[in-house]
């Protein structure tokens, strides 16, 4: 009994000593009974495979960076992340929550690095998404102000304070412009991804419909009116209304009768 203990104890701390020397072979010694050729094998091999996860959902963040500097990020973030999923799927999740949390400034860092990081994030999340969207749908123009609103559970209305959707080597902005991006998010009846482009207005009624599921059209263009008061009441039903029926084509919002 006690004999099997001490193997326990011993095939732990063997464990802790090659998984140290893996994720951060400067600050930790190889295990002496294993040869080095062999670790240095080990650990190319597995570094490769979480860089090129993360290269892959990270494309456009991945070609702003010259490859030193990457190469570096990702090393940071393999030796200093405690991840919480033992998932290859969810390792851009992972790598998302080390650049908001654990990341110190760098200077190669773009100023727009969390908000890109979030915006491509966003789209494999979409993708393998476990939701389903409801089988059925009324007709868009069945949409009147007594109608019932539900955000479909593939949509996410999105704000950013950088055109993250232009971002590219070609074009990386060193401050924010005037006004925000707002951008939707969402998959389609055949699971593709899809990318669009709203107003402010259109963005606030989203996320009003998210915030409170079932809520009437009627009620949304009351707290809209409020909220742009320098805009005519008139003109604001009309683009609500407008607004939902394209939502509703698309199975972004879904409409229940009253």
């Amino acid at each position: 009994m006690i004999s099997s203990q001490l193997k326990n104890v011993s095939f732990k701390d063997k464990q802790v000593e090659f998984s140290t020397y893996i994720r951060d072979p400067k600050n930790n010694p190889a295990p002496s009974d294993v040869k080095i050729q062999r670790m240095e094998m080990y650990r190319t091999l597995i570094f490769n495979n979480v860089e090129g996860f993360i290269s892959s959902n990270f494309p456009v963040l991945r070609r702003i960076y010259e490859d030193h500097p990457w190469e570096a990020m990702v090393q940071d973030f393999f030796s200093l992340h405690s991840s919480k999923t033992p998932y290859f799927s969810e390792i851009a999740e992972e790598f998302l929550h080390y650049l908001e949390y654990e990341r110190e400034s760098h200077p190669e860092d773009p100023p727009f690095l969390l908000e890109l990081a979030h915006y491509e994030w966003v789209e494999m999340a979409a993708s393998i998404a476990p939701e389903h969207l409801p089988k059925h749908n009324l007709d868009q123009e069945e949409a009147n102000e007594d109608s019932s609103l539900k955000l479909s559970p593939l949509a996410w209305p999105l704000v950013y304070q950088y055109p993250v959707h232009k971002l590219s080597p070609e074009f990386q902005p060193t401050t924010p412009p005037e006004q925000p991006t707002f951008l939707l998010v969402f998959r389609d009846r055949d699971d593709e991804v899809r990318f669009l482009g709203i107003s402010p207005m259109a963005y606030q009624l989203l996320q009003l419909i998210e915030e409170n599921e079932g809520i009437l059209l009627s009620h949304c263009a009351k707290q809209l009116i409020s909220q742009f008061n320098n805009i005519a009441p008139e003109v604001i039903n009309k683009g609500i209304l407008e607004t939902i029926k394209e939502m509703v084509s698309k199975d972004v919002v879904f409409l229940d009768k009253p």
